[in-house]
């Protein structure tokens, strides 16, 4: 079955770099805004009878990255695709997964319906907020775990600083991505483990309430999914320093970064190509090799 790769307006830039990694060549796409604000997705080859991935992180501006994807996969099966595939790295609206205050919609379920309905057959995504989220498909959806990423780059990094792996804490900034924190210091040899414990008094905002376990003398590693706005690293950093780090480094797959850059502080900033948007002194990791494996 003859395959083909497409990139709307969010991951251009990873959409080739699968493109060369797989084997599987590029198509031609366009997206046009009218002057009333309303959007066009275009097909510009063949695809008649053939597999296509349409590669689009979700991203802001995440209504229109995302209605993008719907009218595309509308118009690959008008022009007789045999199948349709999306691949968004940065799967948007992931963290409107629950009812948190009555009244409130359940986004991500009604964006996973949507997906479906428009004829996608499959999602590849990676470090989903919340596992839950892929029951919220009736379809396939695989969720990419980037945690031996960061763990095989650090354990890398923290021997060519000479630093021991003994003397390093991985750090989780919430309760919920203890996991994540936990695979990735499986990736180094004796390294301890922390939680920041933190409270959220309104929406984008988070305050530390404790650090639970030991950092002093440390060199901290904090392991997160999503930086948005950048409240919840900056606060774990001054308070892993108040509690005698020595240095703390992060790692975050999505780095969104909507009220800009982080805590001077961080020693290095670790992040992926998930989100296309350029990250002044960060290293960006590709997660090119990873989804061309998966497809």
């Amino acid at each position: 079955m003859e395959k083909i790769i497409f990139s709307l307006t969010s991951s251009k830039n990873l959409a080739k770099a699968i493109s060369k990694k797989s084997g599987i060549p590029m198509g031609n796409s366009e997206v046009l805004k009218f002057a009333d604000g309303e959007l066009m997705a275009k097909c510009l080859s063949d695809v008649s009878g053939k597999t296509c991935y349409i590669v689009q992180s979700t991203v802001n501006p995440s209504t229109e990255t995302i209605f993008e994807v719907l009218m595309f996969a509308d118009a690959l099966k008008n022009g007789g695709a045999f199948d349709v595939i999306l691949i968004a790295p940065y799967f948007g609206y992931s963290r409107q997964d629950r009812v948190a205050v009555k009244g409130e919609p359940i986004t991500a379920k009604l964006v996973a319906k949507m997906i479906e309905n428009s004829g996608i057959s499959r999602v590849i995504s990676a470090d989903l907020h919340t596992q839950q989220i892929q029951g919220f498909f009736s379809i396939p959806m695989i969720n990419i775990d980037t945690s031996s990423l960061f763990g095989k780059y650090f354990a890398k990094r923290f021997n060519e600083l000479g630093i021991n792996h003994s003397d390093v804490c991985v750090v989780s900034p919430d309760h919920g991505s203890a996991n994540r924190g936990r695979d990735v210091s499986s990736e180094l040899d004796s390294a301890s483990l922390a939680v920041i414990d933190k409270r959220r008094p309104a929406p984008n905002k988070s305050e530390v309430v404790n650090v639970v376990g030991n950092v002093e003398g440390k060199v901290c590693l904090i392991v997160d999914d999503i930086v948005d706005t950048g409240g919840t690293i900056n606060n774990a950093v001054e308070a892993l320093l108040q509690k005698g780090a020595k240095e703390v480094y992060v790692a975050a797959t999505h780095a969104i970064l909507s009220k800009g850059p982080l805590n001077s502080k961080i020693k290095e900033f670790v992040t992926t190509d998930s989100v296309e948007k350029e990250h002044k002194g960060a290293k960006v990791l590709s997660l090119a090799e990873i989804i061309a494996q998966n497809i």
